[in-house]
């Protein structure tokens, strides 16, 4: 068999493409009972033993608590692209409740408290609530997706998460006919959270989507990501995952979804207008008032000779959400 390694340049399996060395033990003792006509007996045992092992070996590159996922049927939600490593996807992040440096939640966000947490659910919906986060991962099956990031500094990464499409849970609260946006709220905690009430942003962070964008099946509530439950600097214990806006559009550590009849004023609008619009969609075409947005640098390919990529129009998702923008100026709404 062929291995390739990590700098090879292929595409990485999938934790539910690795047969666990536990299980194809298991298989082959079956078999041997199976030629002596004492199978039947031990079969359903063996059965549950497998899932259960299955679902245990599923790779661990931080060692947190294991959350497998099953291979998502959403179109586009897998891309074929190499995966960025776990340590770079869980090193290098943007969540400015921990400080504003790269490497800064990864060293800060161990102060963040998980458990117990809720998310309530307000605004123009007939069935409003809290869920606890257990509540909300058993909401529906948890699904693996390997999506772009793409961050509008001008980096990117390929990070499998875990979880289901929001819509899941938006149809169970049913939004009143009066409900065009969806308002995302974060935790803002300064008791855990150090850099909250510094001046770079209005507290609590806040996103927003149209119902539409927030409707559609790519529109993600991740628990985890690389078949675990999310590290706290990624935005422990639920997030939320757009893949085809730029990266801070994808609010971390949710406590509120509101449903509103107006566009929610989000946080980096408000810090800078000019600079981050509402929907933020990636387009090479609209440049940051600062730097060009055509190319960008993929995390991991950092070598000498390392060449930039082209950025795609709606981060390579244009097939599933274009439709979604139909007519409207791209760079008015920008």
């Amino acid at each position: 068999m062929l291995i390739p390694s990590r700098d090879s340049g292929f595409n990485y399996p999938h934790p539910s493409e690795i047969t666990p060395r536990q299980v194809y033990e298991q298989r082959r003792q079956m078999l041997k009972l199976m030629a002596t006509g004492t199978a039947g007996a031990a079969l359903a045992a063996w059965a549950g033993r497998e899932a259960l092992a299955q679902a245990a070996a599923v790779p661990r590159p931080g060692r947190l608590a294991a959350l497998p996922g099953a291979r998502s049927s959403v179109a586009g939600a897998t891309t074929l692209e190499k995966l960025t490593d776990y340590k770079d996807a869980s090193t290098y992040n943007n969540f400015y409740e921990f400080g504003t440096d790269k490497a800064d939640p990864a060293r800060n966000a161990h102060t963040l408290k998980t458990a117990p947490w809720t998310v309530e659910v307000e605004g123009l919906v007939k069935k409003p609530g809290k869920y606890g986060i257990e509540d909300l991962i058993k909401l529906s099956a948890q699904e693996e997706r390997i999506y772009r990031l793409r961050c509008v500094e001008g980096w990117s990464m390929v990070v499998p998460w875990v979880g289901y499409s929001l819509s899941e849970l938006i149809k169970r609260v049913e939004p009143q006919g009066s409900a065009k946006y969806v308002e995302f709220v974060t935790l803002a905690d300064k008791a855990t959270m150090p850099f909250v009430g510094s001046r770079v942003l209005e507290w609590p962070y806040v996103e927003g989507l149209r119902l539409d964008e927030a409707m559609h099946p790519l529109t993600m509530l991740a628990f985890g990501m690389y078949g675990e439950v999310m590290p706290n600097q990624n935005g422990a214990p639920v997030r939320l995952v757009v893949p085809w806006k730029y990266g801070f559009k994808s609010a971390k550590s949710l406590v509120k979804i509101r449903f509103v009849e107006k566009e929610p004023a989000t946080a980096w609008n408000k810090a800078a207008k000019q600079e981050y619009g509402f929907y933020s969609n990636v387009n090479p075409e609209v440049d940051h008032p600062r730097w060009s947005q055509a190319t960008e640098r993929r995390i991991g390919e950092d070598g000498l000779f390392a060449k930039k990529r082209k950025t795609l129009m709606f981060n390579g998702y244009e097939a599933q959400v274009g439709q979604l923008y139909a007519g409207m100026d791209l760079k008015k709404f920008y």
